[in-house]
């Protein structure tokens, strides 16, 4: 059987191989030895894979939507609560922070590029926690996952992209977490920078498209009738 993906280490193997045996502060290829010139290219089209599968989960949910809307009955639109103008607002604006961590980065302004990381990240709990509350407006007001079919997909779709954002969260943590740990090495080996920003293309590859996902499924349910 198998192994399954269980970690952004997971698809970084995928993405260019195993690691030969190394120290840890040299990122596991040895101590003289200087990391491959890997593409970028290999890390993106490794997330595209990825990307292509999340896209098919989410086209197959929006037919079942599209059939499931179009046969009426107790079909009963929700206005959407306020909260989620507000949680699309900072979900948008992780994208711009994680484009400015980019660049910084590609300055090799190392330390400033992971703060900008780390506030993305914040940004994208805040916007999970909102999620949570517009759940929890929905149910003070009785509004629960069987009440009618509208809201029966406004909670399976909110769930479903909540969780791939969730996802998304842990591997920044990750990638944080290693700019944090390397970021002395990353300044003076420009090799490793490169390796570094291309993981982290990767990530914003990610992170950008749950954005989008999440602007098209709000039109989805609240603005195309």
């Amino acid at each position: 059987m198998a192994k399954p993906i269980t970690s952004l280490r997971d698809f970084e193997t995928i993405a260019v191989g195993p690691r030969p045996p190394g120290r840890p502060e040299d990122g596991g290829r040895g101590g003289k030895e200087q990391p491959p010139n890997l593409p970028e290219g290999s890390y993106r089209l490794a997330m595209l894979f990825a990307l292509a599968s999340i896209g098919m989960l989410f086209l197959g949910f929006t037919s079942a939507y599209i059939v499931r809307q179009g046969l009426g009955g107790d079909w009963q639109p929700l206005d959407p609560p306020a909260i989620l103008w507000a949680n699309t607002l900072m979900l948008l604006g992780s994208s711009v922070t994680l484009h400015r961590s980019r660049t910084l980065l590609r300055r090799e302004a190392i330390r400033e590029g992971v703060r900008w990381l780390s506030l993305t990240m914040v940004l994208g709990l805040l916007f999970l926690a909102g999620q949570y509350g517009a759940w929890r407006q929905l149910v003070a007001q009785g509004v629960y996952l069987n009440t009618n079919p509208h809201s029966s997909f406004f909670y399976l779709l909110t769930a479903a992209h909540g969780v791939h954002v969730l996802g998304g969260i842990l591997g920044l943590g990750y990638i944080t977490l290693r700019g944090w740990r390397w970021r002395l090495i990353l300044m003076g080996t420009p090799d490793r920078l490169k390796h570094y920003d291309a993981l982290v293309g990767a990530a914003a590859l990610y992170w950008h498209f749950m954005d989008g996902l999440w602007v098209y499924l709000f039109i989805l349910l609240f603005l195309w009738r």
